[in-house]
């Protein structure tokens, strides 16, 4: 039988380590989070979601997701993803004056609507332009980030977790990579994913319990595969197909 090496070991361990740090150090914030986003949801909002690069995975994982709440729209923009060019997005994250562009086109209401904001070192200009631009509209804005890598970080002005309302911090180490393999080459196995979407998903559970709670409904997708799943998600896809633009 073929064994892994002992980089694999560290670097489940590390995740291991550090996620368990975060479950345990971020559970009242989860709570918070999970209380704001339920209150968006009882008042027929919707919790948009929004990072750049690699964050961008986000949006999309809680988005049009089995066992996920209908409530959530992505903020979509491609030239700030990866898949048009990785370094032109690059670029353009850490430049300033992009915030207004990325939220054009989605509805965000002050009092009804929530915005998630992720970045993992929490420091480049657009994701904090953005949620500058969201919280100065009035509109509560949530953030997953890394206060360590921010406090880390070269890149000058305020932090991510400066400007957000909520701040649930993924613990992860400046750089997120968690494994030496040499010390001539970089440090490999990123952890700020693992970590940071188990947070997501953690808030979004704590909104629909306590929904559940309150003795509401939360509008739940199910899996394509289930049964009456296709039946059950057309009919959700009708009633929020207007108001959220990537359905």
């Amino acid at each position: 039988m073929t064994m892994t090496t002992s980089a694999t070991a560290s670097y489940l361990s590390a995740v291991q380590n550090v996620l368990g740090k975060a479950l345990i150090a971020e559970r009242e914030v989860i709570a918070l989070a999970g209380e704001t986003v339920a209150r968006c949801f009882d008042a027929d909002g919707i919790l948009y979601v929004f990072g750049s690069g690699h964050s961008h995975v986000f949006a999309e994982e809680a988005f049009f997701r089995a066992g996920g709440p209908v409530r959530v729209c992505p903020v979509l923009k491609p030239e700030y993803m990866l898949h048009v060019s990785a370094q032109r997005s690059t670029e353009l994250e850490r430049q300033h004056g992009h915030a207004t562009a990325v939220l054009e086109g989605y509805d965000l209401v002050p009092g009804r609507d929530t915005l998630l904001v992720v970045s993992n070192s929490g420091a480049n200009p657009l994701p904090v332009e953005v949620a500058r631009t969201a919280k100065d509209r009035g509109v509560t804005v949530l953030a997953i980030t890394s206060r360590e890598y921010a406090a880390a970080s070269r890149q000058d002005g305020p932090r991510l977790h400066e400007v957000a309302d909520i701040v649930l911090d993924n613990h992860c180490p400046p750089g997120d990579a968690l494994v030496e393999l040499a010390a001539d080459l970089p440090r490999v196995g990123p952890g700020s994913s693992v970590v940071g979407l188990t947070l997501l998903h953690a808030m979004l559970v704590e909104a629909m319990a306590r929904q559940v709670n309150r003795g509401g409904r939360p509008d739940i997708y199910l899996s394509a595969g289930m049964p009456r799943a296709e039946e059950h998600n057309a009919l959700l896809a009708e009633q929020f197909g207007r108001r959220i633009q990537h359905i």
